[in-house]
C-alpha cells in the first residue's frame, strides 16, 4: 500500500516532457548498474564467501535491485522544489529505479530455478521489456479513462471530491497490481509501472487544479504511509544474521557497490550531466531495503544451500546500505544538483 501510495505521488509529481528528454540513459539506468552488480558477485563472491558461481548469481539478484522504498519519496521532494529537474536528474533517477527491480526479479527467479536444477527459460528474459511495455500501457490507458469518467461526472453535474477520487485512485490502483499475479503465465506485466504510468496519465490529460490537489493529499498520505513501510521493511530483517555475514560479506557489499558504480556512470556516459550530477546518480543508486527484505529469504526457503548465506548478507546489504544511501541523497542534493532558474 505504501509503494502504491508514493508511486503515484511520482507519478502525479513527474513531467513527462522532462522524462522524454532524458531518453537513452534512463533505459540504460533500468538495467545496467543492476547487471554489473550482478557481474561483480558472480566474479569475486566465489572467492570471498566460498560459494558456487551459480550461488553467487542468486546472491547478486538478490543484492542487485535498488530500494524504490528509499529512492522514489527523495527523487518526488527534488522534483517539487525544482533542484536538478532542468537536467532531468530525479526524473531519470526515477524512472530508471522503477524499472530496475522488474529487471532484477526477472533474473533472480531465472537463477533460483538453474540452482535448483532446472533450466533458464528464455521466455523470462523476454518477459522484461514486455512486462515493462504492458505495464506503462495499461496505466496510461487506465489513467485517460479515469480523466473522461471525472469530466464526465463533473459535466453530469456529478462532481467526484477530492477524498472520492483519492479512493477511487488508490482502488484502481490495487487492482493493477492484483492484475499481475492474474496474468501470470499468461502477459507478462508489471504492477507497480502501471500504477505509476496512470498517476502520469492523469497528471497529462487530467485538469491540472485537480491534479495538484490529488497529489497533494497523496504527499499526505505518504507522511502515513512512510513509517508504515519501514517498520514494515524493518520488520522483516532478522537480525540474527548478521553476525554471520562476517566481514568478508561487508567486503563484497562494498566491492560490489563500486562495481555498480561503473555501470551507472556508464549509463550516463554521453549525456550533458557534469561530475557532479553524475556523482549524485551514483549515490542515489546505493540504497537496498524493499526487494531485499521482500526476496532475501526465498532462497533459505527454498532449502539452497546458498540460503543461509544470501539472507545473511541482503540484511547486512540493508543495514549498510539503506542509510548510507538515504544520508548521502539527503546531504549532497544541495551541493551536487543546481536549483531550478
Amino acid at each position: 500500500m505504501a509503494l502504491i501510495i508514493i508511486l503515484i505521488k511520482a507519478g502525479l509529481s513527474l513531467d513527462l516532457g522532462d522524462l522524454r528528454r532524458v531518453g537513452r540513459p534512463a533505459v540504460l539506468m533500468s538495467f545496467l548498474p543492476a547487471s554489473f552488480e550482478i557481474l561483480a558477485y558472480i566474479l569475486f563472491a566465489p572467492m570471498l564467501l566460498g560459494i558456487t558461481r551459480l550461488e553467487a548469481a542468486v546472491m547478486g539478484a538478490v543484492l542487485g535491485a535498488v530500494s524504490p522504498a528509499v529512492v522514489v519519496p527523495r527523487m518526488v521532494r527534488l522534483m517539487e522544489e525544482g533542484r536538478g529537474t532542468r537536467e532531468g536528474v530525479p526524473q531519470l533517477i526515477l524512472a530508471g529505479a522503477s524499472c530496475d527491480d522488474v529487471f532484477v526479479i526477472v533474473l533472480f527467479s531465472a537463477f533460483t530455478g538453474m540452482a535448483q536444477g532446472g533450466s533458464v527459460n528464455l521466455a523470462e528474459f523476454v518477459g522484461i521489456p514486455v512486462s515493462i511495455c504492458t505495464g506503462i500501457l495499461l496505466g496510461l490507458a487506465v489513467g485517460w479513462l479515469l480523466c473522461r469518467f471525472f469530466d464526465l461526472a463533473w459535466n453530469r453535474g456529478l462532481p467526484v471530491r477530492g477524498s472520492m477520487k483519492v479512493l477511487i485512485v488508490l482502488g484502481i490502483s490495487f487492482l493493477l497490481v492484483a492484475a499481475e499475479g492474474w496474468l501470470e503465465g499468461i502477459l507478462p506485466l508489471s504492477g507497480l509501472l502501471a500504477v505509476m504510468a496512470m498517476a502520469c496519465a492523469l497528471r497529462l490529460w487530467g485538469v491540472s487544479s485537480v491534479t495538484d490537489r490529488l497529489s497533494e493529499k497523496f504527499g499526505k498520505l505518504w507522511i502515513a504511509a512512510e513509517v508504515l513501510l519501514f517498520v514494515l521493511v524493518g520488520a522483516a530483517v532478522d537480525i540474527r544474521y548478521t553476525l554471520q555475514a562476517g566481514a568478508a560479506a561487508v567486503v563484497m557489499i562494498l566491492l560490489a557497490l563500486c562495481v555498480r558504480a561503473v555501470g551507472v556512470l556508464l549509463a550516463l556516459a554521453g549525456t550533458r550531466l557534469d561530475w557532479k550530477e553524475r556523482l549524485f546518480c551514483v549515490i542515489a543508486y546505493l540504497p537496498k531495503a524493499t526487494v531485499q527484505a521482500a526476496i532475501g529469504s526465498v532462497p533459505l526457503a527454498m532449502g539452497l544451500p546458498c540460503g543461509a548465506l544470501v539472507l545473511s548478507v541482503a540484511v547486512l546489504a540493508i543495514l549498510i546500505t539503506a542509510p548510507l544511501g538515504a544520508i548521502g541523497i539527503d546531504s549532497t542534493c544541495r551541493r551536487l544538483l543546481r536549483p531550478a532558474d
